[in-house]
């Protein structure tokens, strides 16, 4: 008699509770047929309430401890802070924060040959004045804080030290306490590059979201790249812009990892300048970034013949955000050009990736108009168009990845597969780019989290029934069905989808 096969299992401690952060990784390893865990809801953050810091380093121990389990994978701000909004709002001192970091240590000194892959994020300013997930003070002084954050960054070199007080207006102990947050999380960063070089993890992701070339999280980015180059294992080390997408992209590389395959992508654009804007919210070039998200997925890129070809849809030169609605008017040369790129390259017999970065917070509406017209949408291996270009590229090159992983172990599941690919249409398209766009001011007249609810519960069927008729429109008689439409935060920002 043969016994089953073992099950393959990665544990992932997921950045936040938001769908982009446990759902699509789990629909990332679906594609290629292996099980993904996270954490029991309880323990997790809800919202501004963090999550449970000492119950999530004894879940990590306890599926470290599984045989199943062949990869953990780790959000350090979850680990340390109880998720993504505590690492911003949270009083636990340094000391406290770094005695977390004991737990990886633990898993290594228990199971050395289990792989560990992590990402930490550099703290964000806002450039606003929306205290959402922010310390309450940002109502009054974000954005003088995302001010002096640039200022200061653009004083390093100084030998003498200057005075910040007469470039914003913000008290003193705003400052104090905004600026030993920031202090505190760096320390932790530096930390992390530790364990890189001491062994315990085999993979460390440094990103950062909401950043511009000259802030106070550029400016620590410059102290961080002098440890990875100094640090012999601190020069594998990949710090780019991202966040959300990051779970996604190292569930990616830990099923590659696992099942010894290194995708391989071909990147395309259009337009070869496209590939050199910096897109809004970030810190460097287009084609950096990547590069840098194909690595971090354990994949490699070549010019050319790559097992996916990675289409990007450049960033708009007027950088308009979806967020504010439709743009004032549609660059039709560049949709018909990116149309063209793909028909071409799905035609020549290549599975065909499509990253829309024109815009943050939606997709081009007019692409994936025309790109159903065409009968081109279900032919793609993967699709994007949410939030950061950062955001967006990880999200499609995860998904790709997993693809090429899934084929090529015998385990790809197309069913997965599509249901990934059609996520990412509703949210990204139809929901972001489209119904938030028609019914967004009238559904979140505040913009934030309703306490209402009564108002969510009519938010929730609107939407879902515009999502609906889209879904419809743009893949007729697909036989996937929405059963399950969430409103993780009581707000516009995101959405939850099941499909079926």
């Amino acid at each position: 008699m043969t016994s089953s096969p073992a099950r393959r299992r990665i544990a992932l401690l997921p950045l936040d509770d938001r769908p982009v952060n446990v759902l699509l990784p789990g629909d990332v390893a679906a594609v290629a047929g292996v099980t993904l865990d996270v954490p029991p809801q309880e323990i997790l953050p809800d919202y501004r309430t963090a999550g449970d810091a000492d119950a999530l380093g004894a879940w990590l121990l306890e599926r470290a401890a599984d045989p199943e389990t062949v990869h953990i994978v780790v959000s350090v701000d979850m680990l340390l802070y109880g998720g993504l909004i505590a690492s911003r709002t949270s009083d636990d001192d340094t000391r406290a924060v770094l005695a977390r970091l004991d737990t990886l240590r633990e898993v290594h000194r228990r199971r050395p040959e289990l792989p560990i892959s992590a990402v930490s994020l550099v703290m964000r300013a806002s450039n606003s004045y929306s205290a959402a997930e922010e310390p309450l003070y940002w109502t009054e002084h974000g954005k003088e804080l995302h001010a002096l954050g640039g200022d200061a960054h653009r004083l390093l070199g100084e030998t003498e030290i200057i005075e910040l007080g007469d470039l914003t207006a913000v008290p003193a102990e705003v400052v104090s306490d905004y600026s030993t947050r920031r202090l505190r999380n760096h320390i932790a960063n530096l930390s992390t590059i530790g364990l890189v070089e001491d062994g315990t993890l085999d993979f460390l992701a440094i990103t950062a979201d909401d950043t511009a070339p000259f802030a106070a999280g550029s400016a620590e980015q410059v102290w961080m790249r002098h440890w990875m180059r100094m640090l012999p294992r601190g020069r594998e080390v990949l710090m780019y812009p991202g966040a959300d997408e990051v779970g996604a992209v190292l569930v990616a590389r830990a099923l590659a990892a696992d099942a010894g395959v290194r995708p391989s992508f071909s990147v395309a654009c259009a337009t070869e300048e496209g590939m050199t804007r910096i897109p809004p919210y970030e810190n460097m070039p287009l084609t950096a970034s990547v590069s840098r998200q194909i690595r971090a997925a354990g994949a490699t890129e070549v010019p050319e013949g790559g097992d996916v070809t990675l289409v990007m849809h450049a960033p708009d030169p007027d950088r308009h955000d979806m967020f504010r609605g439709r743009p004032d008017a549609v660059d039709e040369d560049a949709v018909a050009e990116t149309i063209a790129l793909v028909r071409a390259r799905l035609d020549a017999g290549e599975r065909v990736a499509l990253a829309d970065v024109r815009y943050p917070n939606g997709a081009d509406e007019a692409l994936v108009r025309a790109l159903a017209d065409e009968g081109l949408l279900g032919r793609l291996e993967a699709f994007g168009g949410w939030n950061t270009a950062g955001n967006t590229i990880g999200s499609v090159v995860a998904v790709a990845a997993a693809a090429v992983v899934g084929r090529a172990s015998g385990t790809f599941d197309e069913r997965a597969a599509r249901i990934a690919l059609l996520t990412r249409l509703l949210d990204d398209f139809a929901y972001q780019a489209v119904v938030r766009t028609d019914f967004g001011p009238s559904l979140f007249p505040d913009r934030f989290p309703m306490p209402d609810d009564a108002r969510v519960a009519e938010a929730r069927e609107v939407i879902h029934t515009e999502l609906s008729a889209l879904l419809e429109a743009l893949l007729p008689d697909d036989g996937i069905k929405i059963t399950e439409l969430t409103l993780p935060w009581r707000r516009s920002f995101e959405i939850g989808l099941v499909l079926q």
